[in-house]
């Protein structure tokens, strides 16, 4: 009995020594991420305007694209971005500090200059980094090394879009596709929680829509929202393609990337021009809003939205490509919700999450993201689009060092899952 005891409380005595460990990181990591985030959403928020006021600024794109090649090249981190952090994650590859004030001031002079562009990919880096360097002062072993560089994504994640659940959970889930490390759960958690209080401490809305009514749910709505997954994981589809040739075509055809950078932010200038200035620079927002709360979208949006913010990335300006997929998703949703007999907001905030399912190949976290954003309304219709959309999107996605480890069609494990688990396994065959 007395040796049951002594080894209950041992158990015990370990579970409260990691917990512990836990909750320091958490709010270390939750601390750091929260202010960096809260300054860089501000930021990002300030540039923004100003571009709005003054829209010359938008010819200042190349010479904003030569400091932030000069901005990697003096940082020594040229050629890194989101796989790098995705990998640390799967590998405990090392992450440099010297990301976070290169992608912090490289994607504020891609806003303030008019590149087409998100925040997200910021949030990944930054976070990522700012976790993988706490783990590092904390004298972490490998493999929590790999759980912190996840709990900075998500807190970073969580104070740029006051969205803690889905951003844990993103960070979680968007690594290896199929597997989820649940031990990152709470100190990713409780590091979302922590950045979110200090954002909205600060000032910071989280990010909502008022979505009107949903239509009810049934079997012909059921239906409608089930095709208009359908189309979104074309969608998706189109524009990780897009995204993956422009940013292996670019590159080969103007390898020096002073010349590249100049080339393409002379094309996004003339090509903003051509197409409408304001309205696909920057992150877009305001189209995303418009499109949800008020139902209006141009039919041509999505894919001049696509064909922008693929240049922009390729040709070497910073920024995230998860609010670019929450623009394409709402205004071709929009556009195409009515001609299916659903009502055009709706329509949009379908096409939102499913969109950013199909392309990061998240589909839980796509579920609380649509439940944060829009408070739950229509959530059965939206989750039945995403899932549609997930299942077809296919094995690719935004990030490239993204693993899928079971197949999306059957219950199987991937030839990754082997590779993955097993690092001999190929070696073998």
């Amino acid at each position: 009995m007395k040796e049951a005891i002594h080894t209950y409380f041992q158990a015990l005595g370990r579970t409260l020594r990691v917990l512990c460990k836990w909750l320091l990181l958490a709010v270390f990591t939750g601390g750091v991420c929260g202010v960096i985030g809260t300054a860089f959403h501000l930021a990002v928020e300030w540039v923004t305007e100003l571009r709005g006021e003054h829209l010359w600024l938008l010819w200042l794109l190349p010479a904003a694209g030569l400091a932030i090649v000069a901005l990697y090249k003096g940082t020594k981190c040229e050629g890194m971005g989101t796989n790098n952090v995705l990998r640390a994650v799967q590998s405990g590859e090392s992450v440099s500090p010297w990301l976070v004030p290169a992608i912090f001031f490289g994607t504020v002079l891609t806003h303030l200059c008019g590149g087409s562009a998100g925040r997200e990919g910021a949030a990944l880096q930054m976070g990522g980094s700012i976790g993988f360097q706490a783990a590092t002062l904390l004298h972490l072993n490998e493999h929590d090394r790999r759980t912190a560089t996840a709990c900075g994504m998500a807190a970073f994640f969580s104070a740029l879009f006051g969205t803690p659940l889905s951003a844990t959970l993103f960070a979680m889930m968007v690594v290896d596709v199929g597997v989820v490390f649940s031990v990152t759960f709470v100190p990713g958690f409780a590091a979302a929680l922590i950045a979110y209080g200090i954002s909205t401490a600060c000032g910071i809305a989280p990010t909502r829509f008022a979505l009107a009514a949903a239509p009810e749910l049934g079997i012909q709505t059921a239906l409608q929202a089930a095709v208009l997954g359908v189309l979104c994981a074309a969608v998706a589809r189109l524009f990780c393609t897009v995204l993956h040739v422009t940013e292996h075509a670019i590159p080969k055809r103007l390898p020096n990337p002073w010349i590249r950078v100049v080339v393409g932010g002379i094309a996004v200038v003339a090509l903003s021009y051509l197409m409408g200035v304001g309205r696909y620079n920057g992150a877009g927002m305001g189209v995303i809003t418009a499109a949800v709360e008020q139902g209006t979208a141009l039919p041509w949006d999505f894919l001049c939205k696509i064909l922008l913010t693929a240049i922009t990335l390729a040709s070497g300006f910073k920024g995230g490509e998860v609010v670019p997929s929450f623009y394409i998703g709402a205004t071709f949703g929009c556009v195409a919700g009515p001609l299916l007999g659903l009502p055009a907001g709706f329509s949009a905030a379908l096409g939102l999450v499913a969109v950013f399912c199909g392309a990061t190949n998240t589909l839980i976290p796509s579920l609380l993201l649509a439940f944060e954003l829009f408070g739950g309304t229509g959530l059965e219709l939206i989750a039945l689009g995403c899932g549609l959309c997930y299942m077809l999107s296919g094995h690719h996605g935004l990030y490239s060092s993204q693993t899928f480890l079971t197949e999306k069609l059957r219950s199987e494990y991937t030839s990754q899952w082997e590779e993955r688990l097993h690092p001999h396994y190929a070696e073998r065959l």
